[in-house]
């Protein structure tokens, strides 16, 4: 018996029957011969962390536009963060932990530099509309090393339904639809209190009642209420009643004060101007897009592969070449 047999074997013995079983995968778009040693979603997490897209988010934004601060999150910490969360939990209640990090470390790979702020700009420019999610996963399946990644179709699922109204199919993949807004709303406070933007005596007294006083506290209240309260193996992952409601109070908290006009917004206009005009620019002047854009405009439209193109960038690069498009060069750069 190879190493992946037993692996799988041993999941039916420790796992949950909720659980997904790799071996119970429905597959890829494209058939592969099966690896000796890893499980299919033990195969997908390493194909996301190997994939250039994911080192990208080391320079995409979080909440804070360009840092300078070495601690302030960047989307790669959150998405390590989340990633962290999502295994506690996962592996508690006995379900998939290979295929909760996979989800988890590709839920964002589709993010636009800039953050929100770049996504809603690139939404107003593309006319067929664009939205983070639906982009982590046309990088997976297209973009990544110019063929996609071929990951399982439970990862895919993940990766999209992370965010919106739809659920993802697995509890592994609801988990960490709920991990990342544990994530988020926990590190973007740190954040914003280390920023100077929000003080911790500012955050609603409710919330604190419930869930603590300090960070830390906070997001172990949270993972400690996403296990107890889904022991009972239930058909979808969910928090308490309690807990559910000081959670959505405390992102109302970061929309009001941090996400919407606070002094960590302050660069946003000009974070849109960059991505509206590179996008007008780049439609003008495609032969600046590298060779793989200029291949898929063929096939996609120019529209499309612009797109594409200016949501892999990071924030410095997208700055760059904003630089080289509408900034005049010294003598020597021309």
């Amino acid at each position: 018996m190879d190493i992946r047999l037993r692996a799988e074997e041993m999941e039916k013995w420790t796992l949950s029957p909720h659980a997904c079983f790799s071996s119970a995968s429905r597959g890829r778009k494209q058939p592969e011969k099966e690896c000796s040693v890893r499980t299919v979603f033990q195969r997908d997490r390493d194909r996301v962390i190997h994939s250039k897209s994911f080192r990208r988010l080391k320079h995409k934004t979080q909440v804070f536009i360009v840092p300078e601060g070495d601690h302030y999150r960047t989307r790669l910490t959150h998405t390590l963060e989340v990633a962290q969360i999502a295994r506690t939990v996962a592996r508690a209640l006995r379900l998939n932990e290979d295929l909760a990090e996979a989800v988890a470390l590709g839920h964002d790979l589709g993010h636009t530099p800039f953050g929100h702020a770049g996504e809603k700009a690139l939404n107003e420019v593309f006319k067929p509309g664009f939205k983070h999610n639906e982009q982590s996963l046309r990088t997976v399946d297209l973009l990544e090393g110019g063929k996609g990644l071929n990951l399982t179709w439970e990862v895919r699922d993940g990766i999209l339904n992370h965010t919106g109204t739809v659920m993802p199919e697995t509890l592994e993949g609801q988990i960490v639809k709920i991990a990342d807004r544990v994530a988020y709303i926990n590190h973007d406070i740190d954040d914003a209190i280390r920023g100077g933007v929000i003080t911790a005596g500012q955050i609603p007294g409710e919330c604190l009642d419930v869930l603590g006083k300090e960070h830390r506290g906070r997001i172990n209240v949270m993972v400690l209420d996403l296990i107890n309260n889904n022991w009972d193996e239930a058909d979808v992952i969910k928090m308490s009643p309690v807990v559910r409601a000081a959670t959505e109070r405390l992102r109302d908290f970061l929309f009001e004060h941090v996400y919407i006009g606070s002094a960590a917004k302050r660069e946003v206009k000009k974070a849109c101007h960059v991505i509206k005009h590179l996008y007008k620019y780049l439609l003008e002047h495609p032969g600046i897009l590298p060779a793989e854009y200029l291949q898929r405009a063929q096939s996609e439209g120019i529209e499309r592969a612009v797109c594409d193109y200016i949501a892999g960038m990071t924030d410095r690069f997208a700055i760059r070449i904003y630089h080289k498009c509408f900034l005049p060069l010294p003598w020597e750069e021309l």
